[in-house]
């Protein structure tokens, strides 16, 4: 699925940028709500069916892209409300790849930048209606919520509920492993509010 991809990507380090186990990261269920395919935690997707490929085609159309600048622009343009996974994102880079509507270019690096081809521009030409609805809701979402959290802060608290869901999952921790937690999130917490 991932074929061709280069390494460091940062599949499978949860802990270093956070997510839950499908890789996504939903800040504290404020999810938006209609038109952008809203939801809560486990409701719909973020984006409707589609509307993530419009989304990426037209964000390298603006200049050529790292998979992780593509995730990365995603998440600044939503005013950090939403950030696509690694797993959603590298796959539909592989299908415009396919489609003919981006290109790789290799840099210095290694690690590929996707170019908007030709046909990449004349499908974005012949949805544009589509695109700047998309963009224009994604910008309409990062003025009402802000630029939210700063990423530090969503990191650390997805790092602490990925360690707490790991820990439970491995099996039934002891009673003293279940007072030590406890117990080291209240000092976190109490230190917090000392600041």
């Amino acid at each position: 699925m991932f074929k061709g991809h280069c390494g460091g990507h940062g599949f499978g380090r949860r802990f270093a940028r956070g997510g839950d186990e499908f890789g996504d990261r939903h800040h504290g269920g404020r999810h938006m709500g209609g038109g952008m395919g809203g939801g809560g935690r486990r409701g719909r997707r973020f984006f409707d069916h589609g509307d993530l490929r419009l989304v990426v085609l037209g964000l390298i159309a603006e200049k050529p892209r790292h998979g992780y600048e593509v995730i990365k622009a995603i998440e600044e343009a939503l005013g950090g409300q939403y950030s696509p996974s690694p797993g959603v994102v590298y796959p539909t880079l592989t299908l415009l790849e396919e489609l003919g509507q981006v290109e790789i270019q290799l840099c210095e690096s290694s690690r590929k930048l996707y170019a908007v081809t030709e046909a990449g521009r004349a499908f974005l030409a012949t949805n544009k209606g589509a695109v700047d609805a998309l963009f224009a809701r994604m910008a309409e979402t990062r003025a009402i919520h802000g630029d939210g959290p700063p990423p530090q802060i969503i990191r650390a608290m997805e790092n602490l509920k990925t360690a707490l869901r790991l820990k439970l999952a491995a099996g039934k921790p002891s009673d003293e492993a279940i007072r030590q937690a406890a117990a080291a999130i209240d000092a976190a917490a109490l230190a917090i509010e000392n600041l």
